[in-house]
């Protein structure tokens, strides 16, 4: 508990044993006991007063708190003080329950928060350490890291090897070990041995500061249920307020009219009783807690989810289409064959290894560790990057063109198809066709048990667009058992058939990439889903909703918690609407105590934030654990 619950519940205790005390005394005087009955009643609500007396200082009276203040002054002014002052203990009782729940869930995220540390300390060219303000690390610099520390900026190994603790970015208890020339995220913990790091980003755009900055966000994006409570609030306070005064003076005039006897006091309790009823706590308080508490235990499962409105979408999702390369395949390529070569296989490589020397694709870095050697700068001219074919460049002063077979085609260059599954890409040296290089791609350990998984879930549509040709990627989704497979895609044409999937979706549809390509695919639709261990920058920026650690099994633990986030939200709407609907019936024909009222406030209110926080005890199935 915080200093501030404490002193709460403290307030909540003491003016409790009085009431009972005052309850079992029983003082005949009724300005005694108004006296004396205050006292309990201030200590329990001075705060709620305060509030309620600001509010109308400001103009925008109508909230639980003055609903509560009215309540409660209405009932002292009856010469009924017990129920007015356990109106406003039950209420802190209440508002303390929803304040612990809300603690709890901001210390599951608070865990996430906790993965960006405040220094680093740097290699200076002499050897020795200096430690710095992260933000002051440039690119490029070397820093250090000990056993026990966190990594503080995403960079290269350039010596040492060690576990690393990445459970509070991907949610994974299993240590990851790295050697030299493996790339390291911020936010781990080195368990065991020194790291060496070049820095490969700045401290701002590293992957600890990214996740911190999109959970921060997080919060502003309300699902439609929140936007539709907040509006409800604001029509349905204002409207109970001016019910209960007519129920306060309608049926008394009307009694006037008829000549019968008014009781006044009667309607007046009844309407008062309205008001305690009525309170919308439950639904103000249990539904953004109830995303809050999504979010979070999300976060833990290495999902980050960028607001409750994509959560909302995730949950209704229908229809899941999959990227291949990088996506269901680990996007680790090897050079498996070169075919139909016109020159030696040693030549094709060296040219295609050149040509590719500057982009990023592992399809490229496979060529050039297959080339094997140092790469001749000088014999390399002017690159052009040709997106969905391939590239262009200038090799020994020759045209060479390394890509589709499209790109072929385009230029009116016969090429042999190749007959073996795999990725083919072909190669042309001054219009003259030197051959293709067959690479291969494995499957990722969890991709064919995500697929399962969806199916398991109720997924109706699992489709895998890919720009690779028919036959090396239909081997690849019969193993995994899509239910349709559309290939030798441009950027435009994944898109071209998003739009055609969502047209025929029941649902949202859920689109998993993780290439720079696919950030328009990602951005057009309903839910995007971006790889973020090893995912580009642009299509964790376009995506809706961010994997941690690259497995795809982790999509169906996403759908999984955002659905049992949105039954514990509509459980909370229909109890909390139901009960209240049915005191209300009965307050108004004077079937209903202010003790039922409290219970249809404050037990409402309790019984919906427990439900809400209900999530944050989900740990997941044992294979989402370990």
């Amino acid at each position: 508990m915080t200093s501030k619950q404490k002193k709460t519940l403290v307030r909540i205790v003491v003016a409790s044993a009085l009431t009972v005390a005052l309850m079992i005394l029983r003082p005949e005087n009724r300005w005694l006991a108004l006296g004396l009955y205050l006292i309990p009643y201030l200590i329990a609500g001075y705060d709620i007063l305060r509030k309620a007396a600001k509010g109308i200082a400001h103009r925008q009276p109508f909230d639980e708190c003055f609903l509560m203040a009215v309540a409660t002054i209405g009932a002292f002014a009856l010469g009924e003080y017990t129920e007015g002052a356990a109106v406003m203990i039950f209420y802190q009782i209440g508002e303390l329950f929803q304040s612990y729940a809300v603690g709890k869930s901001r210390r599951s995220i608070a865990e996430l928060m906790d993965i960006r540390p405040d220094v680093a300390r740097r290699r200076l060219e002499d050897g020795t350490l200096k430690e710095v303000d992260p933000d002051e690390v440039e690119i490029g610099s070397e820093i250090v890291v000990n056993p026990g520390e966190k990594i503080p900026i995403d960079g290269e190994v350039l010596a040492g090897e060690a576990r690393l603790d990445t459970a509070a970015l991907t949610g994974e208890s299993v240590p990851r070990t790295v050697r030299t020339g493996d790339t390291v995220p911020s936010g781990c913990i080195c368990l065991d041995g020194v790291l060496r790091i070049r820095t490969t980003r700045e401290f701002g755009e590293s992957t600890a500061s990214r996740i911190l900055e999109l959970v921060e966000n997080a919060s502003s994006r309300k699902s439609r249920s929140e936007a539709f409570i907040s509006r409800f609030a604001r029509v349905y306070t204002p409207a109970v307020c001016i019910g209960a005064a007519a129920l306060a003076i309608l049926p008394p005039v009307i009694r006037l009219l008829m000549g019968q006897p008014a009781d006044w006091m009667d309607w007046i309790y009844r309407a008062l009783t309205f008001l305690v009823i009525s309170c919308p706590c439950a639904l103000v308080i249990s539904i953004p807690l109830s995303f809050f508490a999504g979010l979070g235990v999300a976060s833990r499962h290495g999902v980050l989810i960028k607001g409750a409105n994509y959560l909302e979408t995730l949950a209704g999702t229908d229809t899941v289409v999959f990227d291949k390369t990088g996506t269901m395949t680990r996007g680790v390529f090897e050079v498996a064959g070169i075919h139909h070569s016109a020159v030696p296989d040693r030549y094709t490589l060296r040219v295609a290894a050149h040509a590719e020397r500057h982009s990023t694709h592992p399809i490229a870095a496979s060529i050039r560790a297959a080339y094997g050697e140092a790469l001749d700068e000088a014999a390399i001219g002017e690159v052009r990057e040709l997106p969905g074919r391939g590239v262009q460049a200038d090799v020994d002063g020759k045209t060479v063109l390394v890509g589709s077979e499209r790109l072929m085609q385009d230029r009116g260059i016969a090429c042999v198809p190749c007959s073996h599954a795999g990725t083919v890409v072909h190669v042309a040296e001054e219009e003259r066709y030197l051959g293709h290089i067959l690479i291969s791609d494995q499957l990722k350990p969890g991709a064919a048990e995500a697929v399962a998984s969806l199916r398991g879930l109720g997924v109706r549509r699992i489709v895998m667009l890919t720009g690779d040709r028919e036959e090396s990627a239909r081997e690849i989704a019969d193993t995994l058992g899509v239910d349709e497979l559309h290939s030798g895609l441009l950027p435009d044409g994944k898109v071209t058939e998003v739009e055609r999937l969502l047209k025929d979706s029941r649902g949202a549809l859920a689109f998993v990439g993780d290439g720079i390509n696919d950030a328009p695919v990602l951005s057009r639709a309903d839910v995007g889903i971006a790889m973020g261990g090893l995912g580009s920058d642009a299509a964790i920026e376009a995506a809706d909703v961010v994997l941690m650690d690259d497995d795809p099994r982790k999509l169906a633990t996403g759908i999984r918690l955002a659905r049992k986030c949105m039954r514990i939200v509509k459980e909370n709407i229909w109890f909390s609407i139901g009960v209240k609907l049915l005191c209300l019936a009965l307050g108004a024909l004077g079937l209903a105590s202010m003790w039922l009222a409290i219970f249809a406030d404050v037990g409402v209110m309790v019984l919906a934030v427990l439900n809400a926080v209900r999530i944050l005890l989900d740990r997941g199935s044992k294979k989402e654990t370990t």
